[in-house]
């Protein structure tokens, strides 16, 4: 047998008979969210190869079907075979791919060649047809209206208005979607139907070669115009970022989620007091882990001989966090309750990891303080160095008012009323003292592993004996959603910064205040430097606006990804952000062993940002209720005190005022791993 092949008389279509791969898209064990894959990947399944669907959609048939179609029903000399061309020619010019050629040619006949009778039959032919649909469609778009976002609205309407064309996109770039009509068509027939003029626009497009894009807000304007106004010709509309439609902000968040407001809450308390847990089978108690992924945590979890750690994995998906048991970064994930969306942030509960937790606290608007119930558990997290107290601390000082405490591992004391009745009294009169109302504070005896008392009421014996409240999915339903700060200028604090696919990168973050839409401009401070906002997604979907209050990730064009770190704030052009290295601020010192005195180094925490800073000047000790000062240039100050100093950080930090934006005048002072103060931004210094 030959070991080598027959070169000059081998067969090779033998072999590409069967799997004749080349040329089409194989499917790759890469790492793509489906998402991305249908954004950026061209796959030939889903969208047919461009010459195709050209001679399908838009009814191009070849000459020789048009000169049979002359030839067998009407029989032309060479001289009006040329008029009839001649005339459809002109047509099409006018009528784009609208109308089939058959309809044009049996006008262009009976109209005896003349083009702009041709015009009037064909188009009054379709005004009767349209007639018939123009209400069906003004209640389409009266039900799609409501509830539903820009995006699916106009991709909808556009398939039950316009013929359907293929798409090209061009990805981030918007385009001008409105053409001028014709001027003969419109003052000659002022019958013509208004969806019919939608249609002439659309395909003016088409024909003019300009491709649609990815994005169909531009589009929508238009036909809501139409819907409104039956007899007004649509106007050419120019879109550019500076001109955008104002959208009604505050409207819009209440259809959004079908009318359910949104809340962040952040997930507190000491270490191994079964937070993710806790957090991680709610999660699975609601739905949101499927029971496969849940079986497969289990299994992985006892072989590494962490079985009781299966559902705190539904949080802590990194191999570290697994690996060591401990929670080391803010896990982020959403929710639904009956009347709210929830973001949740499971917070770290090691020391070690307090400065991923105020970055999350900073960001929350409620929060859930987990404590253990076991016997010396509860009293090592609260006694002095535990983290129950400081993360209390911590959390009012960062602007959250309202608190759930979950009393959990209640089934390892038998669910005992004594002792739930004894945490309550002793973290009642901390949380008093940090500054919480009684009527704003929750407590509710759970088991994070047994699962009790999370999504239903208590159903075991010994707590339905005493315990008759909220189960902790009611409480969390029952948080009020603070005050929105859509009004103001446009501020989103960086938390996160990270290359995706395709041009620019994406930066994640919560917007503090005003809103966004895709296309528009936006500064970011300390670089300086502008860029455009391409894409918007909110909870792993695209969306065209966001406004505050939510957890986006917005992808960025025209920026230089060095330059972005995070703590950076992208803010408005037209007004600014301040940026400094020197601001005045009053403080409320903690429980500190060594005093502050001018020159005491510390970490400034504020909003994302760590940032080394000095106290330069002790400027007075202030009176803790109404604010007078009690002594000037103090030379040092002590655990308890109210104070006014300034700071200086050695790089520059964009920071806003309190009294104008609340959200982001508060900050924290840290030295040594524990925090030492906790304050507002009266004065910035340039």
């Amino acid at each position: 047998m030959s070991r080598h092949r027959n070169v000059r008389g081998y067969n090779y279509d033998e072999d590409f008979e069967d799997d004749d791969v080349y040329g089409q898209s194989v499917e790759d064990d890469y790492c793509i969210s489906p998402s991305t894959a249908a954004q950026f990947i061209y796959s030939r399944r889903d969208k047919p190869a461009f010459a195709e669907p050209l001679e399908e959609e838009y009814g191009y048939e070849g000459t020789e079907d048009t000169a049979g179609y002359f030839t067998t029903n009407h029989q032309l000399a060479g001289v009006d075979k040329a008029r009839l061309n001649s005339c459809l020619d002109q047509m099409r010019e006018v009528l784009g791919e609208s109308v089939p050629e058959r309809t044009m040619v049996q006008a262009v006949l009976d109209s005896q060649f003349d083009v702009q009778k041709a015009l009037d039959l064909v188009l009054s032919q379709d005004s009767k047809q349209n007639m018939k649909t123009k209400n069906e469609d003004a209640v389409i778009i009266g039900k799609m209206t409501k509830g539903k976002s820009r995006d699916s609205q106009s991709a909808r309407m556009e398939s039950e208005i316009v013929p359907k064309v293929t798409k090209m996109t061009v990805s981030g770039k918007k385009q001008s979607m409105g053409f001028e009509v014709p001027c003969g068509i419109t003052e000659e027939n002022g019958h013509v139907n208004t969806s019919q003029k939608v249609l002439l626009t659309e395909d003016a497009s088409v024909t003019s070669g300009v491709p649609e894009t990815a994005s169909k807000s531009a589009l929508s304007p238009q036909v809501v115009q139409v819907s409104e106004e039956q007899n007004v010709v649509p106007t050419p509309v120019k879109k550019s970022s500076k001109t955008k439609p104002q959208i009604d902000v505050k409207a819009e968040l209440e259809k959004r989620q079908g009318g359910k407001q949104l809340l962040n809450l952040v997930v507190i308390g000491h270490v191994d007091a079964g937070k993710s847990t806790l957090m991680g089978h709610l999660l699975y108690l609601l739905g949101n882990v499927n029971k496969r992924t849940m079986h497969k945590y289990e299994q992985e979890s006892k072989k590494a001989g962490k079985a009781s750690f299966a559902y705190a994995w539904v949080l802590d998906e990194t191999g570290e966090e697994r690996e060591r048991g401990v929670t080391m970064d803010v896990g982020m994930t959403k929710f639904e309750t009956k009347t709210k969306v929830i973001t949740l942030m499971d917070a770290p509960g090691h020391k070690d990891f307090i400065p991923n937790m105020i970055t999350g606290a900073a960001q929350a608007d409620v929060a859930i303080l987990v404590v253990d119930a076991s016997r010396g558990e509860f009293e090592a997290g609260f006694e002095t160095g535990g983290q129950t107290r400081e993360h209390g601390l911590l959390v009012r000082s960062l602007g959250v008012t309202q608190l759930a405490v979950a009393v959990n591992k209640m089934d390892q004391v038998n669910w005992q009323q004594e002792r739930f009745q004894e945490i309550i009294g002793k973290l009642g009169q901390f949380l008093k003292q940090a500054g919480f109302k009684e009527s704003d504070v929750a407590y509710i005896p759970t088991s994070g592993l047994g699962g009790e008392n999370l999504v239903t009421r208590g159903q075991s014996d010994e707590l339905a004996k005493w315990y008759k409240g909220k189960c902790l999915l009611e409480q969390i339903d029952s948080f009020k959603p603070p005050q929105r700060s859509v009004d103001k200028p446009f501020r989103l604090c960086v938390a996160d910064v990270f290359k995706d696919q395709g041009s620019g990168f994406c930066v994640t973050g919560k917007i503090e205040a005003g809103y966004i839409q895709v296309g528009e401009r936006l500064l970011a401070m300390p670089p300086n430097e502008t860029c455009t906002a391409k894409g918007i997604t909110l909870h792993d979907e695209p969306v065209d606006w966001a406004a505050a209050g939510d957890h986006v990730s917005l992808t960025l064009t025209g920026m230089d990804i060095i330059k972005i770190n995070v703590g950076s704030v992208f803010c408005d052009p037209k007004e600014p952000i301040k940026v400094c290295t020197r601001f005045r601020a009053r403080i409320l010192i903690f429980n500190i062993e060594v005093p502050i005195t001018k020159g005491f180094p510390v970490l400034l925490h504020y909003q994302t940002v760590s940032e080394p800073a000095t106290i330069r000047r002790l400027l007075s000790i202030l009176h803790k209720s109404t604010g007078e000062v009690t002594k000037k240039k103090p030379k040092v100050l002590t655990k308890g005190q109210n104070a006014l100093i300034e700071l200086q950080t050695q790089r520059p930090v964009a920071l806003e005022l309190y009294k104008d934006f609340k959200e982001l005048g508060r900050f924290m002072l840290r030295y040594g791993g524990s925090t030492i103060a906790a304050g507002v931004i009266t004065e910035i210094k340039e």
